[in-house]
């Protein structure tokens, strides 16, 4: 009995027009990127575990996909792998959950080569064991830009610069919601429980998800009483301008040191952005949380305003990721492109260009072996000019040539006969309209160019 073809949940094929609209989004991605003096760095698909452990929360832990190690077998064994030195007794290596705590490895491993600060992108996919869903997936690729080595918060309006030139070359309008986590530590600390950051912050960052009122009973849950949660809940509701938003906190966090260093960056990172006269919306959301344990400054997030889907980018300032791997007080910043869902929504907007979804643009018919030896010096020609072509491989029936190329959306179809052959000219028929020309074969570049 046959095998039904199949693949794992949460994964996907990409044919090849979607082939072609991300490698669309990368290469505009990169260009920016490389617009703003950052350079390219690649790691491996998996981590020794003890990298990835313990980076991300208890949340991300139970995301990571662990491999298990060669030989070794579950007997024995909770399939949950509930504690992470049971997982590191049969699971030595994990896929990597995302590129940042890679970064700060290589960064921590390869110091003695590279200069700081140091700038690089990186575009790799990640993998996570979440549940499948719009707009979610158990791989998936990220297109990261981070700078390291440097507090200062030029790098955080480069950030919001990069984001600004990405998504204006795309033609996608978007809002960039900007926070800090120091202002969440003095909310934390000004409700009495500066302990429980990490649960206030995992329980915002879900309030998209599930709303405010299932975010309060998961406060509650976590050990916070109603009088704590008082205070939490109307920062979460907060309306108005920036300025008038800051303000509004900083009477809120008026005894918290903490949390008036946050505004204060905030400010900054804002009056920067003002100054740069940034196209996109930019917004102080006091509700962005990023869920991740390893930000301790400015976060970002940003959103697509004409097609509902999860956040399509985001990052924000970690002061001491490299400190885990022995590499102490060296901070970075940087932010997350989501290719997946920028895909989504370029797809869903039909905001592709045409000349980024195009394949083969004209397809040489197969008369025979004469006629296909006089059409190569055309499709030679075409090449080096830049005009995409190909040539049936096989002599068929003109119908089926004709066939194949509408079902590839080619839309030119060269034909070099007998007759043509003998005058040195090409029948050129244009699938768009039905139109048919014949031209001398030289002036085949020309032609094309003029149409295309």
């Amino acid at each position: 009995m046959s095998q039904k073809p199949s693949i794992p949940a949460g994964t996907r094929d990409f044919s090849p027009k979607e082939t072609a609209g991300r490698n669309y989004i990368f290469d505009t991605v990169k260009s920016v990127f490389r617009n703003y003096g950052y350079q390219p760095i690649e790691t491996p698909a998996m981590e020794n575990l003890s990298t990835l452990l313990g980076k991300y929360g208890d949340e991300g832990d139970k995301l990571l996909f662990k491999i298990l190690n060669s030989g070794d077998s579950f007997a024995g064994v909770d399939r949950e792998l509930p504690s992470n030195s049971l997982a590191m007794k049969v699971c030595e290596k994990g896929l990597r959950y995302d590129l940042t705590v890679p970064l700060a490895r290589y960064v921590v491993q390869h110091r003695n080569e590279i200069v700081f600060p140091f700038k690089r992108y990186q575009i790799q996919p990640v993998w996570r064991a979440d549940r499948p869903q719009k707009g979610r997936y158990r791989e998936f690729y990220q297109c990261d830009v981070d700078v390291i080595g440097t507090d200062s918060m030029l790098n955080e309006l480069e950030l919001a610069e990069i984001v600004d030139d990405v998504f204006g070359r795309l033609g996608i309008r978007v809002c960039i919601r900007i926070n800090n986590r120091k202002i969440l530590a003095g909310l934390a600390e000004t409700c009495g429980f500066p302990e429980k950051l990490t649960d206030i912050t995992v329980a915002i960052d879900k309030l998209e998800k599930i709303g405010l009122e299932e975010v309060e009973n998961e406060l509650r849950t976590d050990g916070l009483t109603d009088k704590a949660i008082a205070v939490i809940e109307p920062v979460l509701e907060l309306e108005g301008g920036n300025n008038e938003k800051i303000s509004a906190m900083r009477k809120v966090l008026s005894k918290s040191e903490i949390g008036a260093q946050g505004l204060d960056e905030l400010s900054e990172v804002l009056s920067l952005i003002s100054h740069a006269g940034i196209s996109q919306s930019v917004v102080a959301d006091f509700s962005l949380a990023r869920g991740l344990n390893y930000y301790t400054g400015a976060i970002f997030e940003v959103k697509a305003l004409d097609y509902e889907i999860g956040s399509i980018c985001g990052g924000g300032r970690y002061d001491n990721l490299t400190g885990i791997f022995g590499l102490p007080g060296v901070s970075g910043v940087g932010i997350s492109f989501g290719a997946d869902r920028i895909y989504d929504v370029l797809k869903n907007l039909d905001k592709f260009p045409r000349e980024a979804m195009r394949g083969t643009v004209m397809l040489f018919a197969n008369m025979g072996s004469a006629e296909a030896a006089g059409s190569i010096p055309a499709t030679r020609a075409l090449r080096s000019a830049g005009i995409s072509c190909e040539m049936y491989p096989d002599k068929r029936k003109l119908g089926k040539q004709f066939e194949y190329a509408d079902k590839l959306g080619i839309r030119f179809v060269a034909v070099i006969g007998d007759e043509e052959l003998k005058s040195s000219a090409v029948t050129i028929k244009d699938l768009s309209d039905g139109s048919q020309t014949k031209i001398p074969i030289n002036e085949i570049v020309e032609f094309i160019r003029k149409k295309i």
